[in-house]
């Protein structure tokens, strides 16, 4: 998650999306003002070893602290911050309705049968006995992924607060498009991270059951019918 002082915007990072990749190609053209919440070491490496703004400015100043904030603080030891896969609701009530309101936001959407796959691999890339995937889709992991990962993080009781919800399948021309639209001195480019996790490169088509591919309509409907996907 991205909040940019500097090129005043604010970037949501949904699940599955190539959000490490986006952040890490942001990060080129960030200040040392902007909010930018951490990434795994090795990804963080990788933003370090490309020169580019690494993790800084996620906790939020005491100055910004209610009475219940300080009593949380005292009792648990756990400041307010940023975190990586903040929804918007929970972005506006920290940064406040002025930034909020006057800051370009955008995040990233994906194919949602397509998505269902990446997180599937991706929870099971520790190793060890692996659920199929119909089971993983039965346990209802997809309806989890959507409202945490997905569009409940870019909607506002069920209303799209986001100026642009980029599409994961045009990458390099939604890049293009911000970068114009944020006037950056560059396109960002996109490294690859995370790559390594998903062994079978089938296509959806060929791995998912009807029974799977209905599963994953019911629950992202609103996702298919708002971007047009289609199996």
């Amino acid at each position: 998650m991205i909040i940019s002082h500097k090129h005043k915007f604010i970037f949501i990072k949904t699940k599955k999306t190539a959000g490490t990749s986006v952040e890490i190609a942001l990060s080129e053209f960030l200040g040392d003002d902007d909010i930018i919440t951490p990434l795994s070491d090795n990804d963080e490496q990788t933003r370090a070893d490309l020169g580019y703004t690494c993790a800084r400015n996620y906790y939020l100043p005491f100055s910004n602290y209610q009475a219940k904030d300080w009593s949380r603080l005292l009792l648990k030891r756990r400041r307010l911050r940023y975190y990586t896969h903040n929804g918007a609701a929970r972005i506006r009530k920290l940064i406040g309705d002025d930034i909020w309101n006057n800051y370009y936001k955008f995040c990233f959407e994906r194919n949602p049968w397509d998505k269902v796959i990446s997180s599937y691999y991706w929870r099971a890339r520790v190793g060890g006995k692996r659920a199929p995937l119909s089971e993983f889709i039965k346990r209802g992991r997809p309806a989890q992924m959507a409202k945490q990962g997905g569009s409940g993080l870019y909607t506002i009781k069920g209303k799209i607060v986001v100026d642009r919800v980029c599409l994961f399948e045009n990458m390099e021309e939604e890049m293009e498009t911000i970068a114009k639209q944020l006037k950056l001195p560059g396109v960002p480019k996109l490294p690859r991270t995370k790559s390594g996790t998903r062994k079978d490169k089938r296509h959806y088509r060929d791995v998912l059951t009807d029974d799977d591919r209905l599963r994953i309509q019911e629950v992202f409907a609103t996702e298919i019918e708002n971007f047009g996907y289609k199996f």
